[in-house]
C-alpha cells in the first residue's frame, strides 16, 4: 500500500498541473464571491450547495450571468483535492490577465507606486497572504517569475480571500529584466533576504 503524500507535495503537484492548465478552480466563499463580482474574470462553471448559494446571495450569482449547478455537500462534483475546504462553493474560471508590467506599474502621480517582487515563493498560501498584505499597503502589483513561483490556483485564491481579484499578480519571464524595467520607470529597488 502506497504511503499518503504530505499535503505540501499534493499542493505542489496541483500547482504544477494548474500552471499548464487553461482553467483554474477557485473554491471557498470569499474567493468565489469576489470572482463573481469581478467583471474582468471569465467565469465558466459554478458549483454550489444550497447553503453556499444562500450565503453568496442569489443576486450576486445572477448578476454574474452564470447559472449555478446545485450540488450535494456529501458528493461535491468539482475536481478539487478531497481535503480542500471548499465551503460548498467552487467555480471554474480562466486565469486573470493583468496586462504588462508597464501597464500596471506606471504611476498616475496621485500616490507613491509600490511593487512587491517575489523570487521563488512557491507556496500558494504564502503568495495568497502576500497578495492580501500588498492590497492593504497599496501596491500596484505583485510580480513573480513565471517559473519557480506559485501559479494562480484555488489554494492561492482561497488564502488571498478575494485579494486575487483586486490585486494584480503578474508573472514575468525574468525577474532581473522586470527589475531593470521598473528602474527605468523611476522605481527605487530595495531587496530583502531571509538570511
Amino acid at each position: 500500500m502506497a504511503a499518503k503524500k504530505p499535503r505540501w507535495v499534493v499542493e505542489k503537484e496541483q500547482a504544477k498541473k494548474a500552471a499548464t492548465a487553461e482553467t483554474v478552480w477557485l473554491f471557498g466563499l470569499h474567493a468565489v464571491r469576489d470572482a463573481l463580482q469581478n467583471p474582468a474574470r471569465e467565469k465558466l462553471r459554478l458549483v454550489v450547495t444550497k447553503n453556499a448559494l444562500d450565503r453568496l446571495g442569489e443576486a450576486v450569482v445572477a448578476e454574474a450571468g452564470i447559472d449555478p449547478e446545485m450540488a450535494d455537500p456529501r458528493k461535491f462534483p468539482a475536481p478539487l483535492d478531497p481535503q480542500s475546504v471548499h465551503q460548498g462553493a467552487a467555480m471554474e474560471v480562466k486565469p486573470l490577465d493583468w496586462g504588462s508590467l508597464a501597464d500596471r506599474c506606471l504611476g498616475d502621480g496621485e500616490r507613491v507606486p509600490r511593487v512587491v517582487m517575489l523570487d521563488r515563493v512557491t507556496d500558494p498560501h504564502n503568495v495568497g497572504a502576500i497578495l492580501r498584505s500588498a492590497e492593504v499597503f497599496g501596491a500596484c502589483a505583485v510580480v513573480a517569475p513565471r517559473h519557480h513561483s506559485a501559479p494562480e490556483t484555488g489554494a492561492l485564491a482561497k488564502t488571498a480571500s478575494g485579494a486575487l481579484e483586486r490585486q494584480p499578480y503578474l508573472r514575468v519571464r525574468n525577474l532581473a529584466d522586470a527589475i531593470t524595467e521598473l528602474q527605468g520607470m523611476g522605481y527605487v529597488v530595495l531587496g530583502l533576504d531571509g538570511e
